[in-house]
């Protein structure tokens, strides 16, 4: 699978687990040059606190575009430090 914004690859990777009909790719599958951290973080009741990354491609951002869930609660392990996309990202096998 492969997740594009603004025509780049953000990250490509046939590991991929789906929870929640989101795709969770790998951290190392993800092109790092496009992310950047963010102080935003939300709580999900079963899989813990998520923490978010912006995403910019040529000077524009789209901020917390990803997220990830770096310790998430037992039931969630498997998406363990495993980033998702939303805010436009485009998701496809």
């Amino acid at each position: 699978m492969k997740a594009m914004w603004k025509g780049q690859v953000l990250a490509e990777s046939d590991d991929i687990v789906t929870v929640e009909g989101n795709a969770y790719f790998p951290a190392a599958s993800i092109n790092e040059r496009y992310f950047e951290d963010s102080d935003t973080t939300s709580v999900c009741p079963w899989k813990g606190t998520a923490s978010y990354k912006s995403i910019t491609v040529d000077g524009e951002t789209n901020k917390d575009a990803a997220w990830y869930y770096s310790d998430p609660k037992e039931a969630a392990s498997e998406i363990a430090g495993r980033y998702a996309f939303w805010k436009g990202v485009e998701v496809s096998a």
